[in-house]
């Protein structure tokens, strides 16, 4: 029986057969109901991430926003799927403490099955640890949270926030300028968005763009400080030419 619908929340089935949730206050799905949740977690953000970092011994991630909690689980199903030996970190925001408390009612996907301990242990402490699992959830503002790091911390950012029209405080030039803070010289970004506004938020903050395309799904955007190989480069002079009206989100 599905007991996790609220007043705030309604659990809804995706295309790849797993479920995300409808927020009635951001009046948005946490994930692609047309992508699918689990897929949509796997090809838009760790994939794309561990294509450049995989060979590293210890990987740090900034998990922009925890909300149902399948970007963290989707990491760490992707890890052990593909047997990689490197050790995770992963920080995550999240402003809605009622959600995370919800969460042992949602219906996961099986491929989570083996990972409730972990799932379980995030919503009753806000924290996992092993030998190569780290895992830390912060219930606040995730803007407040960003600015208590030390520069050069994440090898990877996860930007999955809600929409810029939903929440657009997580989508601004001068929010990117914090990540570009926090992230390392060689770490690289995530996002679903391909909005210009976004794009030109992250390009004015040295940001170099990338397209993430394939098979199945809408095209998505990786960001990174230096040339990474193995994606599209987006040719942001030419769409500011084309497009010279555009601004960047601003606070």
């Amino acid at each position: 029986m599905i007991s996790f619908d609220n007043e705030l929340h309604t659990m809804v089935k995706s295309a790849d057969g797993s479920y995300t949730a409808y927020s009635k206050e951001y009046d948005e799905h946490y994930h692609s109901t047309k992508d699918g949740a689990l897929f949509e977690s796997l090809v838009k953000h760790v994939e794309p991430a561990f294509k450049v970092k995989a060979q590293y011994k210890e990987i740090t991630i900034l998990d922009i926003c925890f909300g149902l909690g399948f970007n963290t689980l989707a990491t760490i199903y992707y890890h052990k799927k593909n047997a990689l030996h490197s050790k995770l970190n992963i920080f995550s925001p999240e402003l809605d403490a009622s959600l995370i408390k919800s969460l042992g009612s949602f219906v996961y996907p099986e491929e989570f099955d083996e990972f409730k301990d972990i799932l379980f242990a995030l919503v009753e402490n806000g924290f996992y640890s092993d030998d190569t699992l780290h895992v830390e959830l912060f219930l606040g503002d995730a803007r407040e949270y960003i600015k208590s790091f030390a520069p050069q911390t994440f090898d990877i950012v996860y930007q999955d926030a809600f929409s810029p029209s939903a929440n657009p405080a997580l989508w601004t030039k001068e929010y990117f300028s914090d990540i570009k803070n926090i992230i390392k010289e060689d770490g690289l970004l995530t996002t679903y968005s391909m909005a210009l506004p976004v794009r030109l938020a992250l390009h004015e903050n040295g940001f170099l763009l990338y397209l993430n395309s394939g098979d199945g799904f809408r095209d998505a955007t990786v960001a990174s400080l230096q040339e990474i190989e193995g994606f599209k480069n987006v040719d942001m002079a030419h769409k500011i030419k084309c497009n010279p009206h555009v601004k960047a989100f601003r606070d």
